[in-house]
């Protein structure tokens, strides 16, 4: 008789198990937000299908909308069953949902946020929450001065437990407005209380960069200088401003990409290696790094940067309209939906190294990716053998939407000669593992619980990266803008993105 046995996984053995977070208050500023909807509550949800929320929690809702405890809980699930990655399990939403509460408010009024503080003292004496309080400011960045500075006159600031406050990017629109943010945050605050979330960190290729490079013996000796030729940072998208239209045309790819997503991938990918995988050694060296970018001439910025805005076009065969036709757009806007740039790191890893950035709204797919070029190698052997071009190898971090690592190198076709032909050995995480990789925001929520800062930005990073960006935006106030629209949506960008490569000898990778 055959005996059934379950197979196992062996690339499973051992996955992380999260220890539970402390009884928590999660109060979230907008509260009925397209934000919360989306992403918040579903990584919540999905947290409590993974036994990851701690053992007594409170969801509290704070807008101005007039809703009851019954109409969020609906609402909410209604998300829920639109966006989770895991299907509505009746049984885990039933006692989920019961957490889920409700304070309508304006955010300018301080009795709302008396009666929010009154809440969670009786929520802690009756449901046993410990005064342990994680406020979420899924808000326009032009309110969240506003609510801190509410938080600090009502004493939310504080409490007989742990105060957290995550804050959603945009941090600033340039240097100044985010010195003057972080000042303000830390009148309020203590910066250990503070979590600037960038949901890219929270991603699992983004986090694997940090094993990949610091725990492979193999890596390290050869990610240099002497060994990489260049690096390709690329941020597509196929959406275009969405129901975002007001804000985009104030900020731009480069604030809206590039400032925020485009340098930490930047940072994860060159820091040095920290003497000891804490939150402060990381976030260190991080910090480091950015402070290495070299600043860019007026004539540089001229000669590095590109812009590009998109015009009608298709996507996956349908008909899309041109940015400056999208709802609350400027018709004659001359933001920029696409960037592409150029910069040095100096230091002594990376001298000399070109950094190739790239990002975009309506492009032909929805990839980002991390490519590694290296260096050719000093002698071609076999182009007496009619093999006079070799590809050089290269080593590529799929962040989205396929999340894995490839790397690219030359093998012999089999035969009787030498031909050569760029083959790959790829790695992916939903097939290794036979698991889906949890979104983002469930791991940034549960490290934030758990207080542990190191996948969130410290306030040094954002001020090293407006650092680099700033100049750039001011520069740009003095170059009139390319003749715009100057892409067809569906397409890979301006021309003369291909061009700025090509001025280099190089160019953009198929995507």
């Amino acid at each position: 008789m055959l005996e059934t046995r379950t197979v196992l996984n062996p690339l499973r053995e051992g996955m992380r198990v999260a220890r539970a977070p402390e009884p928590t208050s999660i109060i979230i500023f907008g509260a009925t937000g397209d934000l919360t909807r989306r992403k918040l509550v579903p990584a919540l949800y999905n947290l409590a299908c993974d036994n990851y929320m701690p053992p007594v929690y409170d969801i509290v809702g704070f807008a101005r909308k007039p809703r009851s405890d019954a109409d969020i809980r609906d609402e909410y699930k209604k998300a829920v069953t639109e966006f989770s990655r895991q299907k509505i399990q009746e049984q885990v939403w039933d006692s989920f949902s019961q957490n889920i509460f409700y304070i309508q408010s304006n955010l300018d009024d301080l009795d709302g946020y008396k009666k929010l503080k009154q809440e969670l003292e009786r929520m802690d004496q009756e449901r046993g929450t410990a005064g342990n309080r994680l406020f979420y400011l899924a808000v326009p960045p032009e309110l969240m001065p506003e609510i801190v500075k509410f938080l600090g006159a009502s004493e939310l600031n504080h409490s007989a437990g742990y105060t957290r406050i995550i804050l959603e990017k945009p941090f600033g629109s340039d240097l100044d407005s985010a010195v003057e943010l972080n000042h303000l945050l830390h009148q309020v605050f203590d910066e250990s209380q503070i979590y600037r979330i960038d949901h890219y960190l929270g991603k699992e290729a983004v986090q694997n960069i940090f094993v990949f490079r610091f725990a492979n013996g193999i890596i390290e000796p050869i990610w240099n200088r002497t060994f990489i030729n260049n690096v390709q940072i690329t941020v597509a998208e196929t959406v275009g401003v969405e129901e975002r239209g007001e804000y985009y045309d104030h900020a731009g790819a480069l604030r809206d990409i590039i400032q925020n997503h485009g340098l930490q991938l930047l940072a994860v990918t060159t820091m040095e290696p920290p003497t000891m995988f804490t939150p402060q050694d990381v976030r260190n060296q991080k910090a480091e790094v950015l402070r290495s970018i070299r600043p860019q001439s007026f004539q540089e910025i001229c000669d590095w940067t590109v812009r590009g805005q998109y015009g009608a076009g298709a996507i996956g065969g349908i008909q899309v309209p041109g940015y400056r036709t999208e709802p609350k757009v400027n018709a004659e806007s001359t933001t920029a939906t696409y960037v592409a740039l150029k910069l040095y790191i100096e230091n002594w890893r990376w001298a000399g190294v070109p950094f190739y950035l790239r990002t975009g709204k309506r492009l032909p797919k929805r990839y980002t990716e991390i490519a590694v070029e290296f260096n050719l190698p000093p002698l071609m052997l076999f182009s007496k053998e009619g093999t006079d071009h070799l590809e050089p190898n290269s080593l590529v971090f799929t962040i989205q939407p396929d999340e894995g690592i490839s790397l690219k190198f030359e093998s012999k076709i089999p035969g009787q000669e030498n031909r050569l032909r760029p083959v790959n050995m790829d790695f992916r995480y939903n097939s290794s593992f036979g698991v889906a990789a949890p979104e983002a925001y469930e791991r940034l929520l549960l490290d934030a619980m758990l207080g542990d800062p190191m996948l969130f930005t410290r306030y040094d990073e954002v001020e090293a990266q407006w650092a680099f960006i700033t100049p750039i935006l001011e520069a740009w106030k003095q170059i009139p803008p390319p003749q715009f629209p100057n892409y067809e949506s569906g397409t890979w960008g301006p021309k003369a993105a291909d061009e700025f490569l090509q001025r280099d000898g190089r160019k953009w990778r198929r995507l």
